[in-house]
């Protein structure tokens, strides 16, 4: 296969396994989106699903979470692992989106990247799931499925995200980059991988890897 039908074959194949397709972090607006994301930092979705209620009973929104102390949210969080960096994080942002953006989630990447403990892919997903807008987070499952596929050379997230948005249409970013995420968990993961049921890996995968995994 050429890398453009490579691509049309993977497009074709997560839309027709993942036609529907669920966010991972549960959250009921842009704010508790960002605080939930901010968590996912080496730290399980399920886990973040977990926390977040606990989190969120207290404080859904910047107002009630600057009524908390750093420490009291620390206490919360800390199952997610990084809490230190985490808790002034979400303390800190939330200071700032009331003083300086009348407690709303800012819509530009230039203005979430500039928040506390809030970096590129953050601010991506936020920007892709929160408010619609073209963005193609790359996270360890991304990462790894498009060294698999041959899709990407790149050494790290950064290099695949640009080789992610130079090949695939701009227009599938948002929904492509959360099908591989599920796709990644459910066939293709890290550990415990059977080619047989990874079906984009067998039909289009680099051939170093799929030597490698059938030694």
């Amino acid at each position: 296969m050429t890398k453009s039908e490579k691509v049309t074959f993977v497009i074709n194949t997560l839309n027709e396994l993942y036609p529907e397709i669920p966010i991972p972090l549960d959250h009921k607006d842009p704010y508790t989106l960002l605080i939930a994301v901010l968590l996912s930092a080496q730290c399980t979705d399920v886990r973040v699903n977990q926390i977040t209620p606990l989190l969120f009973a207290k404080a859904d929104n910047p107002y009630d979470m600057v009524k908390m102390t750093v420490e009291e949210i620390k206490q919360i969080i800390r199952p997610c692992g990084l809490s230190p960096m985490k808790s002034k994080g979400i303390h800190g942002l939330s200071e700032i989106l009331i003083n300086e953006y009348n407690g709303e989630v800012p819509q530009s990447f230039e203005a979430l990247e500039a928040l506390p403990a809030v970096g590129h892919k953050t601010a991506s997903v936020v920007m892709s799931q929160a408010f619609g807008v073209p963005a193609f987070p790359v996270d360890t499952h991304i990462h790894r499925l498009m060294y698999r596929w041959g899709l990407t050379n790149g050494k790290n997230v950064q290099q695949t995200e640009k080789d992610a948005k130079r090949i695939f249409p701009k227009e599938c970013w948002n929904d492509l980059h959360l099908q591989i995420i599920w796709y990644g968990r459910e066939y293709s993961p890290a550990r415990g991988w059977n080619l047989e049921k990874d079906i984009i890996t067998r039909a289009i995968g680099r051939k170093s890897v799929i030597n490698e995994i059938k030694k």
